[in-house]
């Protein structure tokens, strides 16, 4: 159900164009892509149904392409069990100063090896991983999504793909992965009298009270949403 056919949008938010996407993002800090047990918190819901995905156009699964580009955003399968999501770097931060703390998250052997290929290439994809595991693609989507969730990689871009003779684009898209830091751990730079401040995705608090942070966020925004609900999209 949209959120447009019930109370609870927050700031009054509307995606309707990667822009409106892009600044939903940022007003809210941290967001899934669809919908999940927390009515009203996903991208999804904030778009009206006449923009989402349909024959004439394909909505926010193009608009994200965007979005990633800008350099602004997180994107990654970490929030709903592995569901696709969103975060300003600020919020990111926090889940990941609590996922890196539990042992659930750390990664499986072979996230160790996709982990270190990685760190030797900067980047990666998902043909690369099913090269270098010997797997399947279900195999290492699976990889992927575990290292996404123990938010120790992020996607870091996305092409769009165009096929067939006339080279149409029909929303195939081919992405690529890398660790959060290498986006948006830059130190402080200083060009003659002025300094660029750099960015950090370290948080001057506890794991414990990142969680408490964020489910404060979370409960803020949907105060209607049950504590089970808000646990499971965290």
């Amino acid at each position: 159900m949209s959120i447009f056919r019930h109370s609870g949008n927050p700031y009054g938010v509307k995606v309707t164009d990667s822009m409106s996407m892009l600044e939903a993002i940022k007003a809210i800090g941290i967001i899934p892509f669809f919908e999940n047990p927390v009515r009203g918190y996903s991208i999804e819901e904030l778009t009206p149904p006449g923009f989402w995905l349909t024959d004439e156009q394909l909505g926010p699964w193009d608009w994200k392409v965007d979005v990633v580009q800008s350099g602004e955003i997180v994107y990654g399968k970490f929030l709903c069990g592995g569901k696709a999501s969103f975060a300003t770097p600020e919020w990111y931060a926090h889940l990941r100063n609590w996922r890196l703390s539990q042992e659930k998250y750390k990664p499986s052997r072979e996230g160790k090896k996709v982990l270190g290929m990685i760190g030797k290439e900067g980047s990666c994809t998902a043909r690369q991983v099913r090269e270098l595991l010997g797997v399947k693609k279900s195999k290492a989507d699976s990889v992927l999504a575990g290292l996404m969730q123990g938010t120790r990689i992020v996607i870091g871009d996305i092409q769009r793909v165009y096929r067939g003779p006339n080279l149409e684009y029909k929303g195939w898209q081919t992405a690529s992965y890398c660790t959060p830091e290498s986006l948006f751990e830059r130190p402080e730079e200083e060009f003659g009298p002025w300094k660029i401040v750099g960015t950090t995705l370290k948080c001057n608090c506890t794991p414990e009270e990142s969680y408490s942070i964020l489910y404060d966020h979370i409960k803020e925004l949907f105060p209607e949403s049950s504590d089970n609900d808000i646990k499971k999209v965290l």
